[in-house]
């Protein structure tokens, strides 16, 4: 059974609220965001083929994930990890040590 628009949207306002009242589950969604707006600054300074396959991954105190869907895309993303630690340094995050793991499958 699916839901309207209008009622995720309503069940979203909630869920946004109880995010930002915890102090535990707000610094969490900081990290997602943080870890999305990383990925978003890296993407246009690699090729479209390897931006495509990437997604934001997990963001601690010590470094970055980015998880490729395939054994491949890590590898060539490996090769391109000056070019991204040069654009996040760019975009004001310097020396932000950068892990690349592959995406597992669900």
């Amino acid at each position: 059974m699916s839901s309207s628009p209008a009622r995720a949207s309503a069940a979203a306002l909630p869920l946004a609220r109880a995010l930002d009242a915890s102090p535990s589950l707000a610094g969490l969604l900081a990290r997602v965001r943080a870890s999305e707006a990383r990925l978003a600054a890296i993407l246009p300074a690699l090729p479209p083929e390897l931006a495509a396959t990437l997604h934001a991954g997990p963001l601690d105190d010590s470094a970055w994930t980015l998880l490729a869907e395939h054994a491949a895309a890590a590898a060539k993303l490996r090769q391109c990890l000056p070019r991204v630690e040069a654009t996040l340094a760019e975009q004001g995050w310097p020396g932000v040590a950068v892990r690349i793991k592959v995406r597992p499958r669900a």
